[in-house]
């Protein structure tokens, strides 16, 4: 019985048995065996040895012998690999003879690699790239690598823009060290219209945004003109978001389908796909799309969508009733990775910052809702709790730029966080006021700022 030992054995002290071994044996099964636990190949291995297996009908074994040529990185085997990469059937195959390619490092595979650069699989691209950027100083590789910035592949276009800071996206380090923010904005509670309040803001300022916009039309405080109307407001908002918010940090957006009413029996209500329609606008105005998460309420607690279908049981008439809403979580969209935002803090703040054991393990949150005497939609401060101790850390500034009744600010200075909410509604703006404009042992109070008061403090401070 052919063991891993055995095939160690004959790589050590036998490779022309091992050679006949992996041509004479019929059974595919056995001959990936091998193939599998070839491991580190000797020195003066034969990778003739194993071209016989390249019209092989197993996908598997085809894929480890192009791995296996790969290891010896041998420019005899150029073509071999080359022809692989453009005429196997199987894409995964195809992918590992490039990335074999690219693995020798000589310049005599630059123009094989460039080749590849048109092939219509982006994986394949992107490690034809991989080999490429090795002699991307040289000039035929700089003026190749370099037309890609227009690739339709999203992913290829990143790494190109990366590599070679085109389009303008590519930013100084700020003088300001990442983990600060502006001292006139934390605490703060704004009377305005959050894109009065936002011009004010200087460029990077906040940590972390979470946020649930106004309803479309389904509640009295917010009556728009039209859906698209309020889709360019909302749109108008969040690229400001965008501006104010630091390299690399988050911004999750509490949105759910909203259902207009009827006007008459004689007409149907209207249901908008808020999450939807918005995520395609924030994607185009630069934020990375992360991650969704399934906020869901008790059926009770929601209305009840089911009446008339309870009594008919008609077909097309179901209408479930609505118990989720979407937390879409969003990162400004950076070339560095989250461990460069991470290091940023101190060690201390990172470990106090740590998240605490009986967190969410999925994305689907269980969490009743809230009901408030002033507000009719409102943030249960648990929602809070979680987004906060997940997307920031101590000392960070958490915004709302539709403050609602201030649960936010609440949950940030519980959390050891400062907040900057920003309220239109006079009467909300009140609300939030009773809450966080207490004086307290730990702190002081909350200042609750005109939006002419914020612009003179804005202008004082820059």
């Amino acid at each position: 019985m052919l063991t891993k030992q055995t095939v160690e054995d004959l790589k050590k002290y036998n490779l022309s048995t091992l050679y006949q071994l992996l041509r004479d044996t019929k059974d595919n099964r056995e001959t990936l065996f091998i193939l599998e636990n070839l491991g580190h190949l000797p020195v003066g291995f034969d990778g003739d040895s194993l071209l016989h297996l390249l019209p092989n009908s197993s996908d598997q074994i085809r894929l480890w012998v192009v791995k296996t040529l790969g290891k010896l990185k041998n420019l005899k085997y150029l073509d071999v690999l080359f022809n692989v990469a453009q005429s196997d059937i199987n894409s995964m195959v195809r992918r590992e003879a490039v990335s074999s390619i690219g693995r020798m490092r000589t310049e005599d595979a630059i123009d094989s690699l460039i080749e590849l650069l048109d092939d219509s699989d982006p994986k394949v691209v992107l490690q034809a790239i991989r080999g490429l950027l090795v002699f991307k100083r040289k000039s035929q590789v700089d003026i190749a690598l370099r037309k890609l910035r227009r690739h339709p592949n999203e992913i290829i276009q990143s790494v190109i823009s990366k590599e070679f800071s085109i389009n303008g996206n590519h930013r100084e380090a700020k003088q300001v060290p990442h983990p600060l923010s502006p001292d006139f904005m934390k605490n703060v509670v704004v009377l305005g219209d959050v894109r009065d309040v936002l011009k004010c803001v200087p460029d990077e300022a906040i940590h972390l945004t979470f946020t649930s916009p106004p309803y479309y039309n389904a509640r009295d405080y917010s009556i728009y003109e039209s859906y698209e109307v309020y889709l360019d407001f909302l749109t108008e908002v969040f690229r400001e978001v965008h501006r104010v918010t630091k390299e690399g940090r988050f911004f999750i957006l509490n949105t759910s389908p909203v259902i207009v009413p009827r006007v008459s029996r004689a007409h149907s209500s209207k249901r908008y796909p808020i999450p939807f329609d918005i995520h395609p606008r924030l994607t185009k105005m630069g934020w990375e799309f992360i991650d969704d998460i399934v906020w869901a309420k008790p059926e009770t607690s929601v209305k009840n969508r089911n009446a008339g279908f309870l009594q008919h049981r008609k077909p097309l008439g179901y209408k479930p009733n609505p118990v989720t809403e979407y937390l879409m979580v969003y990162r400004k969209k950076t070339d560095k990775l989250l461990d460069w935002n991470i290091h940023q803090y101190a060690h201390e703040t990172v470990q106090h910052s740590k998240v605490k054991d009986g967190y969410a393990t999925s994305n689907l949150w269980q969490i009743d809702p809230t009901f408030d005497r002033v507000h009719s939609a409102v943030f249960p401060i648990e929602l809070c709790n979680r987004v906060i101790s997940y997307y920031s850390f101590l000392g960070d500034l958490v915004f709302d730029p539709f403050g609602g009744s201030g649960t936010l600010g609440r949950a940030a200075e519980n959390l050891e966080r400062h907040f900057f909410l920003t309220e239109k509604e006079e009467r909300y703006f009140e609300r939030i006021r009773q809450d966080l404009g207490r004086e307290s042992l730990f702190r002081q109070p909350a200042r609750f700022l005109s939006l002419e008061d914020f612009q003179k403090l804005a202008s004082q401070s820059s």
